[in-house]
């Protein structure tokens, strides 16, 4: 049997240095192979941050105390998003860790970040990385658009931390010209998709039905975070119109992730039985 591979991304600078300790423990949970790309960038590039180790000597040795290969430092050149999401592909990887994003305020505002990129590019689900040094995961909160794309969220989250406690959370947007009998009626239906997403394969044990929170889905998560203070956050990528577009929701917590965030994709393979009509969704 083929084992699985952790990808860990690093830029050797302090936004990486939570990931390669954190794809460490996965790893080993996992039975999976760990492997450490960095992409060099140009020797003419105009703004340098001086990261403190970047050199291969330095980065096969960091690789080989976390128990690694030598053979598995993959050292690239080129459009840093481009390579990594090519990388895992080729790797077959089941997870990729990234670290912090690196704020740029202009330019974050036109274009969509390394990150954005890569996580937009890949089949697997992605790992924020800022807890340092990493420990293992106790509170776990989904924030949940039902969508039956999306049904693999909590599943992933569960192989990162089956000995955490977990909650969900689905959010119901106000609207301006919503009446109380169409409040009710969306309150009804997701409740509906709440019972019918708790037959998901893979979810985890124990875990009670998700809370249905009618309000806005930043308020509502803030809300939760600071009550139940969870040490991994659980989104799912998609903009809960397009499955192959990262959602502004999804953008806003890996620019700044309040604790580790894992960013699970869409798998239309599994899931529950679409419902029909449209719903609001966190991801959107």
């Amino acid at each position: 049997m083929t084992r699985p591979t952790i990808l860990a991304a690093t830029d050797g600078t302090a936004r990486s240095r939570a990931v390669l300790g954190r794809a460490e423990s996965i790893a080993r949970n996992w039975d999976a192979r760990l492997a450490l790309v960095h992409v060099r960038k140009p020797a003419n590039t105009r703004f340098r941050l001086r990261p403190k180790r970047v050199s291969e000597p330095d980065l096969a040795e960091d690789l080989l105390r976390h128990g690694g290969e030598r053979e598995d430092l993959h050292m690239l050149d080129g459009p840093p998003s481009d390579n990594i999401v090519e990388l895992a592909h080729r790797l077959g990887a089941a997870l990729v860790v990234l670290g912090l994003h690196r704020e740029r305020r202009v330019l974050d505002a036109l274009r969509m970040t390394t990150m954005e990129r890569i996580t937009q590019g890949l089949a697997c689900p992605v790992l924020v990385a800022c807890t340092h040094p990493p420990r293992p995961y106790h509170k776990v909160l989904a924030a949940l658009s039902f969508d039956p794309i999306c049904a693999p969220d909590l599943a992933s989250a569960a192989r990162l931390a089956p000995d955490a406690v977990f909650r969900a959370i689905h959010a119901i947007p106000p609207r301006a010209a919503d009446t109380k009998e169409r409040r009710a009626q969306a309150m009804q239906r997701a409740e509906a998709l709440g019972a019918t997403y708790m037959n998901c394969p893979g979810l985890p044990a124990d875990m009670p039905r998700p809370e249905i929170v009618a309000g806005g889905v930043h308020e509502v998560l803030h809300y939760r975070m600071s009550e139940f203070r969870p040490d991994l956050l659980v989104i799912g990528s998609h903009s809960g119109r397009d499955p192959a577009r990262l959602g502004n929701y999804a953008r806003d917590l890996m620019r700044a992730p309040p604790t580790d965030v894992l960013v699970t994709t869409p798998d239309p393979a599994n899931g529950v039985a679409p419902l029909a009509g449209p719903m609001p969704t966190v991801g959107s």
